[in-house]
């Protein structure tokens, strides 16, 4: 007999379809008239995070939300971007984001609260690292922690994988 329904949530962000949306905000910062002589560039620093830098404060704020634009259209969840304030280097105007990957202890915690309290009965979340397991009896009951997850908002991006 097969083993109890369960699915995963995660929260995790395809690092290609991140770099495609830096490369396009790169692209467009270079060519778009308003960023001409301003130093605007977007780049990678480190494995997860990602710098901007322009000539201005206003300029850098404009590149990030060129950025935000494209992360957008490559379906990637604006929760998964933590952008900083700008700081003034020298002339130039730096502002540093994170990708998010995982789902820290306190939002698991919460989600996982939120599942025991408001979830149908017999669901059972278990937290694992930086994600969550949720098994149940019936598919149904799965379905409705889904439903009930995607009404809520935990700050974090979430997806529903390894449904069986």
């Amino acid at each position: 007999m097969a083993s109890a329904p369960s699915f995963d949530i995660v929260s995790k962000v395809d690092h290609q379809e991140v770099d495609n949306a830096l490369q396009q905000a790169a692209k467009e910062l270079t060519t778009r008239f308003d960023f001409r002589g301003t130093g605007a560039e977007i780049k990678w620093s480190g494995e997860e995070g990602v710098a901007l830098q322009a000539e201005t404060e206003d300029r850098v704020k404009a590149a990030l939300e060129v950025f935000k634009e494209k992360l957008v259209k490559r379906n990637i969840s604006l929760k998964s971007l933590d952008a900083g304030e700008p700081r003034q280097s020298g002339k130039i105007y730096r502002l540093d984001c994170k990708i998010i990957q995982g789902i820290d202890s306190d939002k698991a915690k919460a989600i996982s609260k939120k599942i025991r309290e408001e979830g149908p009965k017999g669901v059972t979340p278990q937290i694992q690292g930086d994600q969550l397991r949720v098994t149940g009896k019936k598919r149904d009951d799965l379905q409705a922690v889904i439903a009930l997850l995607k009404a809520a908002d935990f700050d974090v991006a979430l997806q529903f994988t390894n449904y069986r």
